[in-house]
């Protein structure tokens, strides 16, 4: 029987998701997402190694005493190195995967040296020449000492946020360099098709001498691009079009040769391509991971449509224009045509890299301004993970607990997931699509405020829109009074209830979590449409207006866009440090207490299907079996074998 919760640690729990309808998939399109899968799980490596780096020698040190025989498994030692293993697989390294803060180790030193003596030196990551002694040396401060790397990505205002962050994205180099090298790229560019200046890329000080080393076969992380290059070669041979071919070829000659405009033509390519069923994201994708906003975090994600839920989605983007032209923006501000928006609700068949084990639940594609502005964007929703978090969210009290009545309560579980999937839409089928920049605007000139502003300008456009009655006249809500039901949970959420991920004592870092917050609290600050009450000394959200919020949305919505659209750095600063940064620590306790007392995990994750390749007597692919037995070691422990191309 399929089940959709499995094991819980620490503050995750891990679910599993489902491929439905994978098995009335041809032939073909099974060999096609297999390959795909291959070519996604080979970039494993690289995302470690990007989050710090020590990631993947600590990683592959504790593996090593994890699997060693003759170690007692049932010491409170042990037990403790389980969970931080655990917790360092979930996160792709030592920092936690929302907050950004390392993990403190629940073991002693004097334990981790006594059990390395028993390990196999041919199973520990020791260099050419280098002893146990040696390694333990380098890696134990990082471990153990709360000083030393304390915090993967840090954002707070007026530090040098290169030096004092542990990703592994520049050495040697500070903030001002590496914005001062980047800034002369942009100078000294002279066509019209910009590249994605640094995003595949270390940025290295050496000797004085600035300098990237690229990632790229042949250049850093080649071991592992030739690996996912390999697989790539191998689905073209199944690939259901030519355009498909033609989409990997120019994603090959980019990993082949580094070239930030091979990558622009690869995305042109891939957002043009929407006859297959099946689809892919593999590459260095995703700049939440730098504090500069300018390096790419290796991704994979490997779907199929998802054709019935594709309806709603279809529906959205096909009037595109019609929400662009009612957006409450400034004219100035809009696309006068809006082109290329195309909008798929999906099935992830195989999840990597920065996508794994936490996912989205949602991608716009592709990042740069300017190609969304030209040649258009691909959205996707990805409905079997939304539908494993719903089954797992329904019924285990969290709503009871911090919903403010019984009525309000109803409304929620009535409309609750209509709506979520209907703003994920909105937010990823027009919101990151919808404005333009004005001409000569940086689009990296928020800086480090950049994706938080991007994340609340999208969120604000779904709010926005999913209480207009075009809804209702399009279907896509069941009435004018669903939409309530979302304001209030997005509300709740970004005053109260995100803040059982934040460590007592910590300000917000992660940029999704300060979006939530600043529009929520910048809507409870600009007007009476919002209330924070006490009920039996409890704090509540109350919505005193929802007409009133929803003008409230439409305000901020249209400066949000002003300042991405003029690049205002100092309005970005000022708005996210006010409004998304700060936690008062009363309430942040209240609702700390709360929660714990429901047992519940804060965070969710997945366990990928196994797929397995079913041959003839010939070694032809006959069929892909699905699996969903694997356990969340196990997998782990298969793809450090299976998948380990670095070090």
């Amino acid at each position: 029987m399929f089940s959709y919760s499995d094991e819980r640690f620490a503050d995750l729990q891990l679910l599993r998701y489902q491929l439905p309808g994978f098995e009335q998939l041809s032939l073909r399109q099974k060999q096609y997402i297999y390959a795909l899968s291959q070519a996604t799980l080979f970039g494993r490596d690289i995302t470690f190694d990007q989050f710090g780096a020590y990631n993947l020698r600590i990683r592959k040190l504790l593996e090593a005493i994890y699997i060693t025989e003759g170690i007692d498994h049932h010491t409170e030692d042990f037990l403790a190195l389980e969970i931080y293993l655990k917790r360092i697989w979930f996160s792709n390294g030592i920092y936690h995967h929302y907050g950004s803060e390392k993990f403190q180790p629940g073991f002693s030193q004097s334990y981790l040296e006594e059990v390395l003596q028993q390990v196999p030196l041919n199973l520990l990551p020791l260099g050419k020449g280098e002893s146990l002694e040696d390694l333990c040396r380098e890696i134990f401060p990082v471990i153990f000492d709360p000083k030393v790397a304390p915090k993967r990505v840090n954002k707070n205002d007026g530090e040098d946020l290169v030096q004092t962050s542990a990703c592994h994205f520049y050495q040697n180099v500070s903030q001002q360099e590496a914005e001062a090298f980047y800034q002369h790229q942009k100078d000294e560019y002279q066509g019209e098709e910009p590249p994605s200046f640094g995003l595949n890329s270390t940025l290295i000080k050496q000797d004085g001498r600035m300098y990237e080393d690229v990632w790229r076969i042949g250049g850093r992380y080649s071991a592992a691009i030739e690996k996912i290059v390999y697989w790539l070669e191998q689905a073209k041979e199944y690939a259901e079009n030519e355009h498909q071919v033609r989409v990997i070829d120019l994603l090959v000659n980019y990993y082949r040769t580094g070239d930030l405009q091979c990558f622009n033509a690869y995305c042109k390519e891939w957002v043009s391509e929407h006859e297959g069923r099946v689809d892919f994201v593999n590459g260095f994708i995703e700049v939440y991971g730098d504090p500069l906003g300018l390096k790419g975090s290796w991704e994979g994600i490997v779907e199929y449509k998802d054709l019935e839920a594709t309806k709603r989605t279809q529906t959205i983007s096909t009037n595109a224009q019609w929400f662009e032209d009612h957006s409450p923006v400034d004219p100035r501000f809009r696309k006068k045509h809006v082109k290329g928006v195309t909008a798929n609700a999906i099935c992830a068949a195989m999840l990597g890299g920065d996508e794994y084990p936490s996912t989205a639940i949602g991608i716009n594609l592709p990042n740069a301004d300017w190609i969304r502005a030209e040649y258009g964007s691909k959205s996707i929703t990805i409905s079997n993970i939304t539908d494993a978090y719903n089954k797992a969210a329904h019924g285990n009290g969290f709503k009871e607990e911090f919903v403010i009545d019984e009525y309000t309560l109803a409304f929620i579980e009535q409309y609750g997931d209509i709506c979520d999937d209907l703003h994920t839409d909105l937010h990823e089928c027009l919101g990151h699509g919808s404005g333009q920049l004005l001409p000569g605007t940086d689009p990296d000139a928020l800086k480090a405020y950049g994706n938080t502003i991007e994340e609340a300008r999208a969120d604000l456009f779904g709010l926005y829109y999913i209480a207009d009655t075009k809804l209702v006249e399009l279907g896509l809500t069941p009435n004018e009074e669903a939409y309530k039901s979302q304001y209030y949970t997005y509300i709740m959420n970004g005053l109260l209830t995100q803040l059982i991920r934040i460590q007592p004592g910590n300000q917000i870092e992660e940029a999704h979590m300060r979006n939530r917050a600043l529009i929520a609290h910048w809507c409870h600050e600009n007007g009476n449409a919002i209330s924070v009450v006490k009920q039996n000394g409890k704090t509540y959200v109350k919505i005193n207006d929802y007409q009133a919020l929803r003008r409230l949305f439409a305000t901020l919505l249209a400066e949000i866009q002003r300042i991405k659209s003029e690049g205002d750095y100092e309005a970005a600063r000022q708005l996210v440090e006010r409004y998304a940064v700060n936690v008062d620590p009363v309430v942040h306790q209240e609702i700390l207490d709360r929660y714990q007392r429901l047992n519940l995990a804060p965070y969710k994750g997945f366990i990928n299907p196994k797929l397995t390749p079913e041959r003839n007597a010939v070694g032809e692919i006959i069929d892909i079996h699905v699996d969903y037995s694997e356990g969340y070691a196990e997998q782990m422990l298969r793809y450090s074998t299976e998948y380990g191309t670095l070090i």
